[in-house]
């Protein structure tokens, strides 16, 4: 008679195994309190393992950005030259919402410990800036030959990702609990609007159920129609506020 036992549980991938080792120590020590050692005793190997993987102490805060930059920037360089630039930002900035979504415990945790910590905040600033110059890159390719095509790209890559950022920390700060996707829509709905020519991204409702207007707030007259004449050569700074004027709200 033969007998068998069950297979023992798979680990977990090294990388895997030293972030959660990582953040065990951060959450029970604090950041600061935790050395490299401690994280590669606690997962059970080698120094040279962990670096291996992470160059230093912060990049194990942040495992994911390398690949969701990756994939971001393939995303923009599969482009349609059909598709509306505007519109394909505001998708690229949604892998990155996507990437936080698919872990919201590990996400949330991660920006509780990096509100706390100024290092990681401030690295947290250069990776953000590392996804608004692949936005601003491939909207400067798009809008090449265009007079203002350069400040184009940098104010509408700005944009997005000020509207993608506000509404992921809305969602962090809701412990992962809300609607990331409704809030991100909406969020990205106003960079659609004030810069898009194409069809808005459904900005989603606003506070309170009513239709979302540009620049926020609801929509006290539906059937109105603004029309705004510009210089074409006018700064973008000067037409938002002329559009802003128009929806009194200065």
């Amino acid at each position: 008679m033969s007998s068998s036992s069950a297979a023992p549980p798979a680990k977990p991938p090294m990388r895997d195994a030293l972030v959660a080792a990582a953040f065990r120590l951060f959450l029970e020590r604090g950041y600061e309190q935790t050395t490299v050692d401690d994280i590669v005793a606690l997962a059970g190997v080698g120094r040279r393992s962990f670096f291996r993987y992470f160059p230093s102490k912060e990049d194990v805060v942040f495992p994911d950005h390398e690949g969701c930059l990756a994939d971001m920037t393939a995303f923009l360089a599969a482009d349609d030259p059909q598709c509306e630039p505007v519109r394909r930002v505001c998708d690229a900035a949604r892998l990155v919402l996507r990437m936080y979504a698919e872990n919201p415990t590990f996400s949330v945790q991660r920006y509780r410990l990096t509100k706390q910590v100024p290092g990681l905040r401030a690295y947290e600033l250069s990776v953000v800036w590392r996804y608004e110059r692949a936005l601003a890159e491939y909207l400067r390719g798009r809008y090449a030959g265009r007079p203002d095509g350069t400040l184009r790209a940098d104010v509408i890559a700005a944009a997005v990702v000020a509207a993608h950022n506000n509404a992921l920390r809305s969602w962090l700060r809701s412990d992962g609990r809300s609607d990331a996707d409704e809030t991100v829509d909406h969020a990205l709905g106003y960079v659609q609007d004030a810069f898009g020519t194409g069809p808005a991204v459904p900005a989603g409702p606003a506070p309170g159920g009513a239709p979302a207007a540009l620049f926020g707030g609801p929509v006290e007259h539906p059937d109105d129609v603004v029309v705004l004449v510009s210089r074409r050569d006018a700064p973008l700074w000067r037409v938002v506020q002329e559009i802003e004027t128009a929806f009194g709200r200065t």
